[in-house]
């Protein structure tokens, strides 16, 4: 494989043009021209090759747990670039492939359901997928009982999700393809040149032999997929086959023992085969990767492609996987996240900036510190109103912004009013609508003159931050009481409370008010933990709660200086 074959070269032009460009090294150029956002770069290499429209753009899985925000990696990227095109002028057609014939070699520990929600093999019936270890994945009943297979189900979630982000995404399943008859050009000119393909495919594999046969029928008398042919007739277009045994790791998947013969429409190429087989199949243009292909699948799918099929195999770019918390995503481990679980949490342009970010750089999307990315991506839209004094974020924001939140077409001119993240969860402590925009106005975060729909747009942000702190249990997990709890106070810490009041009315911040806590419980001679338990008391009705004086410095002046007074 040539320097220009690897899938690295574009992600390394565009890091390499970035230098230090700060948050999100986003710049790049193939021809060493800046552009500000990677998705330009790969547009650029893709017209370089003159292709006919529509252009297609490619990603796939294999449906074999959950539909996690992982899988979704590829169809994100394919967005952007797709959305540059069609920017350009040029009819796109993204696609995704579902890997659904394989087969099934293991049990996942966790599925979800139609809604996303993540669910245990007790919560389903777990059977339909014991039952069918082996078989096809369009051949096994959905466990949720909802779809025609479980296949079905998988794919349908990352449809919704697609909906759900606005990507115009086309699900294909290689099932249909080769049932339709797609595959059996491909097929025939594999099984037709079995001393090449055996040639190309043992610089890569190591069970490659003389004997080797890279077809896999799928038995007609128990439905497994096979790796065992006895004979080829290409003109024909059948294989003989005998269903033996699977190994998966240690374990071994029971073959019934049955000979017979099989279609090309019956059974599958193997992976290094099939991907390929997909670009010829499909006619793409473009797929983005993980790098866990880079530096396997590629290089011999380019080989396939040129030397098997006479195909040239599209423009490639490899991406850095991310991980959840710290940890690599793993649906066995249950490190996993969905994308309606993230919209619970943030909106759609935020999940959107996250994979806008270059691609080749790993990162770490950290649910407990989800309001450090929602900043960033706060800080990133402002700059696309010129209000950030960084250049080279600017010049990304500029290019990229249009696209994250949706509106190439209609470019924004008007900046959303956005509530900081953590403000809204603390607003989410407050259950009043009423009060909530009460302190969202005091604390100058909705314009005067805002309208109806601009407040509740700002304000559909609390119920997200308030998920967000329910979900992490984290210092906005509180609820603040509207009305006045029911306690009683010493005379010491009464006194206190309405020294401290005196201090709140005079115009201090929260990091000052916080600070005075400590001064005041101590000049009445009342224990510190005592005075903020009655501070709890007085908002929270509880003995605990955030870090009490900078809460209240976000708050009400009026409403605080009252509490405090223990005034209805």
């Amino acid at each position: 494989m040539s320097a220009d074959d690897s899938p690295h070269i574009l992600s390394e032009q565009a890091r390499d043009a970035a230098g230090s460009t700060g948050e999100g090294e986003e710049a790049g150029g193939a021809d060493g021209d800046f552009r500000a956002f990677w998705a330009d770069v790969v547009a650029d290499e893709i017209e370089a090759r003159d292709p006919d429209d529509p252009i297609v753009i490619k990603g796939g899985v294999s449906p074999s747990g959950v539909a996690h925000l992982g899988n979704f990696n590829e169809i994100m990227r394919g967005y952007f670039v797709a959305a540059v095109l069609r920017e350009r002028g040029h009819e796109v057609r993204q696609v995704f492939t579902s890997d659904d014939k394989d087969p099934l070699r293991k049990l996942p520990r966790k599925l979800a359901n139609a809604d996303g929600d993540i669910v245990g093999l007790g919560e389903v019936d777990a059977g339909a997928l014991g039952r069918n270890l082996g078989k096809p994945y369009t051949a096994i009943p959905d466990p949720f009982g909802e779809r025609e297979s479980y296949a079905a189900h998988f794919a349908a979630l990352l449809k919704a999700d697609a909906d759900r982000l606005g990507v115009p995404v086309e699900m294909v399943s290689n099932t249909e393809l080769y049932a339709d008859g797609d595959f059996d050009d491909v097929t025939r000119t594999v099984l037709s040149d079995l001393e090449g393909v055996r040639a190309v495919l043992s610089q890569y594999q190591d069970k490659v032999d003389e004997e080797y046969v890279p077809f896999n029928p799928i038995c007609a008398e128990c439905g497994k997929v096979t790796e065992t042919v006895t004979a080829v007739d290409p003109e024909a277009e059948t294989v003989d086959y005998a269903c033996t045994d699977m190994e998966v790791g240690d374990e071994v998947i029971e073959g019934c023992g049955h000979e017979g013969t099989a279609t090309f429409r019956e059974g599958k190429l193997p992976w290094r085969l099939e991907w390929p087989g997909q670009w010829d199949v499909l006619g793409v243009d473009f797929e983005p990767f993980g790098k866990d292909h880079a530096e396997g699948s590629w290089p011999s799918g380019v080989d396939v492609a040129r030397n098997v099929l006479g195909v040239e195999p599209p423009v490639p770019m490899v991406y850095e996987w991310f991980t959840l918390n710290g940890e690599p995503l793993s649906s066995s481990a249950g490190n996993v996240v969905t994308v309606p679980e993230l919209l619970d949490l943030i909106e759609p342009e935020v999940l959107r900036y996250f994979f806008a970010l270059h691609p080749k750089k790993a990162r770490d999307l950290d649910v407990e510190r989800l309001d450090q990315l929602v900043d960033r991506f706060d800080r990133f839209e402002r700059a696309y109103f010129g209000e950030v004094d960084d250049e080279d974020l600017t010049a990304f924001a500029e290019r990229a912004y249009p696209f994250v939140v949706g509106r190439a077409d209609d470019p924004p001119t008007e900046k959303p009013v956005r509530l900081p993240y953590t403000f809204a969860a603390v607003l989410g402590m407050v259950d009043d609508p009423d009060f909530r925009e009460r302190l969202a106005r005091d604390e100058g975060h909705v314009p005067e003159d805002a309208d109806e729909e601009v407040v509740a747009a700002a304000l559909s942000r609390v119920e997200q931050a308030r998920n967000w702190a329910e979900r992490t249990e984290n210092e906005y997990d509180y609820r603040l009481q509207t009305d006045l709890p029911d306690a009683a106070f010493d005379d010491d810490v009464a006194a206190a409370l309405d020294d401290l009041a005196d201090f709140v009315a005079a115009g201090h911040d929260g990091d000052a008010i916080q600070a005075e806590m400590y001064e005041t419980a101590r000049a009445h001679d009342v224990d510190v933990g005592d005075f903020f338990a009655a501070g709890y008391r007085l908002f929270f009705d509880d003995t605990q709660g955030p870090r009490l004086g900078e809460f209240l410095g976000e708050l009400e002046r009026d409403y605080v200086v009252a509490r405090l007074r223990r005034e209805a």
